[in-house]
């Protein structure tokens, strides 16, 4: 399949047509709708990780199973009920999957799971929920599918612990590749998207605090105009991490990061992403195993097929699936 395959009507093809429509209102009247019979027999779950982490996840069992099972990950301030995460877990129940849509730490309401607060750099945790999966379907062949910050998840869980987990395939949605161009692309692009994602963190670190008060005064944060001294402070105040130039490397995945991949990967990215820069994908290490698919428009995470706001991301992850 290739990126040329993908040509919306006019006027869905720019940029913020294509994130605003996949997000609106009026979309999730149809994925609600569609996703009717899905989400009739999904059950809530909490997964166990080490060191005493609770994730919480939805589990659906397939309707007419094929023997697979994927797990589905979210983008930063998102949840497992994200549009794209429930549009791709719908379409993948039809076609025989069991879905589980696994929580980020501090996601989807979780603030008070968990006494540490989420970072991107918590790779260890996802790890343990994808082997939790992994153990408790194992005659089942497991998929891996992320969206943007969960992308970028899916592509470290890959790159570390791919064979061990016994991952089948992988696939990447506008996946964060250099968390320093992603940040320099929010700041300095629309404010429409700065906005949006620092106002969906500090309501996200409001209830972390609502949540366990004795250790948290994030007050503070509300302060910053910018998404870099926001995050430069919160690393330097509320992680492990000297300073922000040793955060942003903790989770980028381009130059060596990639380079042992063995699990077959690919890849979808937008040109016209405001918030995951074309040029990234030039750094990525090369291997056999991995696919990068680039189309003209489609935004981000949007990828907007017709006027039904029916999603070509759909597709491509089923065809991606089953090559």
């Amino acid at each position: 399949m290739t990126g040329s395959g993908f040509r919306p009507p006019r006027l869905l093809r720019h940029a913020d047509v294509q994130a605003g429509l996949a997000n609106s209102s009026w979309r999730r009247k149809h994925v609600l709708s569609e996703a009717d019979h899905l989400l009739a027999v999904t059950e809530n779950l909490i997964i166990e990780c080490a060191d005493g982490v609770r994730l919480s996840a939805q589990h659906t069992p397939a309707r007419q199973p094929n023997g697979r099972v994927a797990i589905l990950l979210h983008g930063w301030e998102g949840s497992s009920a994200s549009l794209h995460v429930l549009s791709a877990a719908d379409r993948l129940w039809r076609t025989g999957f069991r879905i589980v849509r696994i929580n980020m730490r501090d996601h989807g309401g979780t603030q008070h799971l968990n006494r540490g607060i989420f970072h991107s750099c918590r790779l260890d945790e996802m790890v343990d929920a994808t082997r939790w999966v992994r153990e408790s379907f194992p005659s089942e062949s497991l998929y891996l599918a992320g969206y943007s910050l969960g992308g970028n998840f899916a592509l470290r869980i890959a790159a570390a612990a791919g064979p061990a987990l016994g991952i089948a395939r992988v696939a990447a949605v506008c996946p964060v590749l250099d968390p320093e161009e992603t940040m320099l692309a929010l700041d300095s692009g629309s404010v429409i998207y700065r906005r949006y994602f620092m106002n969906k963190w500090r309501l996200s670190l409001e209830r972390k605090a609502q949540a366990f008060p004795a250790d948290y005064d994030l007050g503070s944060m509300a302060q910053f105009r910018s998404l870099r001294d926001m995050t430069d402070h919160f690393v330097r105040r509320y992680t492990e991490y000297p300073d922000l130039q040793s955060y942003l490397r903790g989770y980028t995945v381009t130059g060596d990061r990639l380079a042992g991949l063995t699990v077959p990967t690919s890849i979808l990215l937008a040109d016209d992403d405001p918030v995951i820069p074309p040029g990234s994908a030039d750094r990525l290490a090369r291997s056999p195993a991995l696919t990068v698919q680039r189309t003209r428009w489609g935004g981000h995470c949007g990828f907007l097929l017709d006027y039904r706001l029916r999603t070509w991301s759909d597709d491509y992850l089923v065809e991606s699936f089953f090559q």
